[in-house]
């Protein structure tokens, strides 16, 4: 019997691919020597790992936070959704401390990672997370960080506890005051500022209006900014403006939640009095206060009423000014608004009014089935509202999933006959050009014959008061105005059908 040989081709060999190489780096904003700053260890880690044979450099992740114990840092949540895409064989970073001070999110973390096939290397603890002895070693010296950030953190509680004691304050960054030698010193044209932030909301102007106005002056914020809502809320209620000074009204739960809490006797509080020059007086700020609770008052819920919430209050953030999206709009057309554009205007956030029943069916799908506010909350962690009419949910697992959103078709519920009837109704009603340059040159007339003195203007704002705040002789005042207007554009109607029949 013959032999008979087979040829086997097992094809060229595979040879071993690079390993995509990153790099993780935080810094403590202005604690770091030079030598580790931001910009050093980026530099090195790109020269470190470009010039390794067999390594292909998948970039450097930095982040610049005040603490390790955080898990929000945005370019760490960035680097593990890459390492979960596939993108990432390994991890450098400088050190634990770097990387997390929470010894249960440093496990948590480097577990994920092992799972999936990612080395992390400490370079200052000369540790890989793939090794054996890894993990123990990592939890023991994980242990020891943690240790160090709760002892800083005592330090510094330490700190603040011998401040407060002295009476001098904590914050630096107070409109109309400069921490000086930890005592605040009075800025003139701030302090100007404050006055009359204090005196407009006293003659009845409201948060929205106060800022409106100082940002048409160009009157910025302590830091330069443009003037929202919240820091004027915040500015009239401060008691350091009457030159006292309440002390640890709140503290940190932890070292490591960070949580701010308000003080309700768990910690003991400081009452310095006359610890600096004041720029307001008592009286005037305690009349603001009262007049903060009257007006709260007013949009206080009823005994046993409570707020209603929706499945995505407070869950939708707009892609372009980072703030929430608020539901409006009439009952039988609901939609989802960023809160810039309805508070603000167009021309301050341009994003787009989701309509709500879009909302609803892109998150059926990404739940796969009911949306209720249970469901939602267990697996969407945020909805992030992008250009051209996209969501980006982003789930608890880590995931985001990417949907369009449809807009609605304009049902036109006129026929052409009654446009055509409503054009012929509202002719009637339009100015010439000569009216209107008539008009125009009869207010400016007026104006000029009509100046008011300090005290007329005084007992004007006073009437203005008195009259909003009396709701019947608001309504009457307004069905009044109403049927005025109905007689004056009868009047033009019959006006102009004159003009035409002569």
């Amino acid at each position: 019997m013959g032999r008979k040989v087979t040829q086997v081709d097992f094809g060229a060999p595979e040879l071993p691919r690079d390993k995509n190489v990153a790099a993780y780096c935080r810094v403590s904003s202005g604690k770091d020597a030079m030598l580790h700053s931001l910009e050093a260890q980026v530099s090195y880690y790109s020269s470190l790992i470009q010039g390794r044979s067999g390594w292909e450099y998948a970039g450097v992740y930095a982040d610049e936070a005040r603490t390790g114990t955080k898990d929000t840092r945005k370019n760490f949540v960035r680097l593990l959704e890459d390492c979960r895409a596939g993108k990432i064989d390994m991890v450098l970073t400088k050190s634990i401390s770097r990387f997390a001070r929470n010894t249960v999110t440093l496990l948590e973390t480097v577990r994920e990672l092992k799972e999936i096939g990612v080395d992390v290397y400490f370079e200052e603890q000369n540790i890989h997370s793939m090794s054996t002895d890894g993990e123990l070693m990592l939890t023991v010296l994980a242990s020891y960080a943690q240790e160090e950030s709760r002892s800083a953190s005592e330090n510094q509680k330490w700190r603040i506890k011998k401040n407060f004691e002295e009476g001098k304050p904590w914050s630096s960054t107070l409109l109309g005051y400069r921490n000086v030698n930890g005592r605040y010193e009075v800025v003139p044209e701030e302090a100007e500022t404050v006055r009359m932030i204090f005196d407009w909301y006293l003659e009845g102007m409201g948060a929205t209006a106060i800022r409106n106005r100082l940002n048409a002056m160009g009157i910025k914020t302590r830091l330069g900014n443009k003037w929202s809502r919240s820091p004027i809320l915040k500015l009239l209620r401060n008691y350091a403006y009457t030159g006292n000074l309440l002390l640890q009204r709140t503290y940190r739960e932890n070292h490591i939640t960070k949580k701010c809490i308000i003080n309700q006797g768990e910690k003991p509080m400081y009452h310095a009095t006359g610890t600096h020059e004041a720029i307001i007086d008592m009286d005037t700020f305690n009349r603001v206060q009262e007049e903060i609770r009257r007006r709260a008052e007013q949009f206080k819920h009823k005994e046993g009423q409570k707020s209603q919430t929706y499945p995505f209050s407070g869950l939708v953030r707009c892609g372009r000014c980072g703030k929430n999206y608020v539901r409006s709009g009439a009952p039988a057309y609901r939609t989802w608004t960023c809160r810039t554009r309805r508070k603000e205007g167009l021309k301050n956030c341009g994003a787009d009014i989701i309509p709500e029943d879009e909302l609803f069916r892109l998150t059926a799908e990404v739940l796969g089935g009911e949306v209720t506010e249970d469901a939602v909350r267990d697996k969407i962690t945020a909805v992030r509202a992008g250009e051209n009419r996209t969501l980006v949910f982003c789930l608890k697992n880590g995931k985001e999933t990417v949907k369009q959103w449809k807009e609605h078709e304009v049902a036109h519920v006129c026929t052409e006959e009654q446009k055509r009837q409503i054009s012929l109704k509202n002719s009637g009603r339009k100015r010439t050009e000569e009216e209107r340059r008539k008009q125009s040159e009869r207010m400016k007339e007026y104006w000029k014959s009509h100046e008011f003195t300090e005290e007329q203007r005084r007992r004007l704002s006073e009437k203005k008061k008195a009259y909003w705040n009396d709701p019947e002789a608001s309504d009457a005042h307004r069905q009044k105005l109403s049927r005025l207007m109905k007689e004056m554009r009868a009047g033009e109607t019959a006006a102009g059908k004159e003009g035409q029949d002569g």
